[in-house]
């Protein structure tokens, strides 16, 4: 928990610079975020991992509630109002499809091309349903996530590649079903200083305030991007920016260390395992954090497309905020009980 105190309280202080309303709000979301860690941190995921289809059943349903009374804001609809608290299920179901999709993998032991088959139409409902909300980031998210832990499981490449080329060869009729502003984002990637007032905007602005940093940066509540709002989304996206801007390289350095060491402790559970369920949890655990860092991250400086995915832990989002956790709480429980089975085996 050590790097993720670090990666918190760096977020409520960069917050708090911005403003105290961003900083109540997920001081909140922090406390319910640790108490869900706790909680999922003793459950028996032995027990839990037996209700996959249930897991997997109730998400779908969920995710189809979500397209159907959801919440509309800058045309996309992720989430439900419940008594003035609005929770993005995309986010909350994360840890327990991991849940569900590891149960399933680690009963499929033999990495077959029918079994490879199998698992991708198990995954492709939860991909198209995020992606329908829209939700381009999450989507590639999910979708990375269960590719990383699919090859670490055993799958070959080759195989990926084969059902990548058919979408690869339809590309330019995927293009047009995306939304008119995901495409922007990609044409604004591939042309940073195309519309420097329209569609590159974020983009530029977002580099400007990472370079006037420097190394020990303004402080975090004098920087001029992020302090004047030519920043947009300080406080989510480009999060990342608002910290390079006050704390310069030092503070951005801090983060990709913090990560680092993160994934590293993660990388220990899946590597001391030899539980195929722990590995592939282990697996996606992994990819939930260090894929979206580094899309982030990406996506600041300049060198990955902008798709809207928030940095973990640092980013304002109560529902990411309790994801992560549970994901770390459910973690935690199963590198403990193995520990308690090492021991069995070893009297």
């Amino acid at each position: 928990m050590i790097p993720v105190i670090v990666l918190v309280s760096l977020s409520l202080v960069t917050l708090l610079s911005i403003n105290p309303v961003f900083f109540q709000s997920q001081l909140i979301s922090l406390v319910i975020a640790v108490v869900a860690f706790l909680i999922f941190s003793q459950v028996n995921t032995d027990f839990l991992k037996q209700f996959k289809l249930p897991i997997y059943v109730i998400s779908l349903i969920i995710l189809c509630i979500t397209l159907a009374i959801g919440i509309e804001s800058r045309g996309a609809t992720r989430w439900i109002d419940f008594f003035g608290v609005r929770l993005q299920f995309s986010e909350i179901l994360k840890p327990l499809l991991a849940i569900a999709f590891a149960a399933w993998v680690a009963e499929n032991k033999h990495t077959t091309f029918r079994t490879f088959l199998l698992t991708m139409m198990f995954l492709t409902p939860i991909f198209l349903l995020v992606q329908f909300q829209p939700d381009l980031g999450s989507a590639i998210l999910y979708g990375s996530t269960a590719v990383f832990a699919l090859l670490i499981s055993g799958y070959p490449f080759k195989w990926f590649a084969i059902i990548a080329t058919p979408f690869i060869l339809l590309s330019p009729v995927i293009w047009t079903f995306l939304e008119g502003y995901q495409r922007q984002r990609i044409l604004t990637f591939l042309n940073p200083t195309a519309d420097p007032l329209g569609i590159s905007y974020n983009s530029i602005q977002a580099m400007i305030a990472v370079g006037s940093g420097h190394f020990l940066g303004k402080g975090l509540s004098e920087g001029t991007q992020s302090g004047l709002r030519f920043l947009p989304e300080r406080q989510t996206d480009f999060i990342f920016a608002t910290i390079a801007e006050g704390l310069g390289f030092f503070g951005a350095l801090i983060i990709v260390l913090t990560i680092i060491f993160l994934c590293y402790r993660i990388f220990l559970i899946f590597s001391r395992t030899n539980d195929a369920f722990i590995r592939v949890f282990a697996a996606c655990t992994f990819g939930i954090i260090l894929i979206p860092s580094f899309v982030n991250i990406g996506m600041n400086i300049g060198i990955v497309p902008i798709v809207g995915v928030t940095l973990p832990f640092v980013s304002f989002g109560g529902s990411s905020l309790l994801s992560n956790f549970v994901f770390l709480g459910l973690l935690s429980s199963m590198s403990t009980s193995q520990k308690h089975k090492d021991v069995l085996e070893i009297r």
